[in-house]
């Protein structure tokens, strides 16, 4: 059994996950302290490849990385590097599909974290960046790592855009979704239902660490209103 789909679906899903770690994070921050009308706007905008279906952003990432298009013709012809159908590829289609998830949770935990307490940093004397990282990160971290685990896994199962900007090499862009998909297409179950193992192995996996999380974050408020009610 090939292992390379497994590979190649986990690094795609590993760099894409870091880039909206820290790009959802940024976004979600900025966009919950805006006004309620730049909120609203930015907030359909940013949550729009959530709803579209996943081969309709694959479309519109050819429509622009394409080596006939603007970007893509510009990266061809100065660097001679191809921005589709190649393993990497892969990592814009899983970026933009799965950025909606990150800034999602992440604005829910930035819009549900107590200001006083930015507040009394600042009091201290901590700088706006200290109390981003000392303060609101560690209060929000339990949505945050929850957004970035989801995040993680829909990388890893994301087949739609992946198939339409990479497509399917076995050995360079081959991933999970991409083989099970072409070894139904020429009827080798066998081995399309072993992958599919692989994935639903994988997904529970991420799917129970999801729930312990939440368990966590849950049993964490619990013990903090008791201890109000105590006092």
């Amino acid at each position: 059994m090939d292992w390379f789909p497994l590979m190649n679906s986990l690094r795609i899903a590993a760099i894409s996950t870091v880039i909206i770690f820290f790009v959802g994070i940024f976004t979600a921050y900025y966009v919950a302290k805006a006004n309620p009308v730049v909120k609203g706007i930015l907030d359909v905008i940013l949550t729009l490849p959530l709803v579209l279906p996943p081969t309709v952003v694959g479309y519109l990432l050819l429509r622009v990385l394409g080596p006939k298009r603007i970007i893509g013709a510009w990266f061809f012809k100065w660097f001679g590097i191809r921005l589709t159908m190649n393993w990497w590829s892969a990592v814009f289609a899983t970026t933009v599909v799965i950025f909606p998830l990150m800034y999602r949770t992440a604005r829910g935990a930035f819009e549900s974290f107590d200001e006083t307490l930015a507040y009394s940093g600042q009091s201290l004397g901590l700088s706006n960046l200290s109390v981003f990282w000392k303060i609101r990160m560690p209060c929000c971290r339990q949505g945050i790592l929850a957004g970035t685990v989801l995040s993680f896994a829909r990388a890893l199962g994301e087949y739609g855009a992946t198939s339409m900007i990479s497509g399917y090499i076995p050995g360079k862009t081959a991933t999970i979704s991409t083989t099970v998909y072409q070894l139904w297409r020429t009827n080798d179950d066998a081995l399309a239902f072993r992958w599919v193992l692989v994935n639903l192995s994988i997904s529970f996996a991420v799917l129970l660490a999801v729930n312990l999380l939440e368990k966590k974050n849950q049993g964490t408020k619990v013990r903090k209103w008791k201890k109000k009610a105590g006092n």
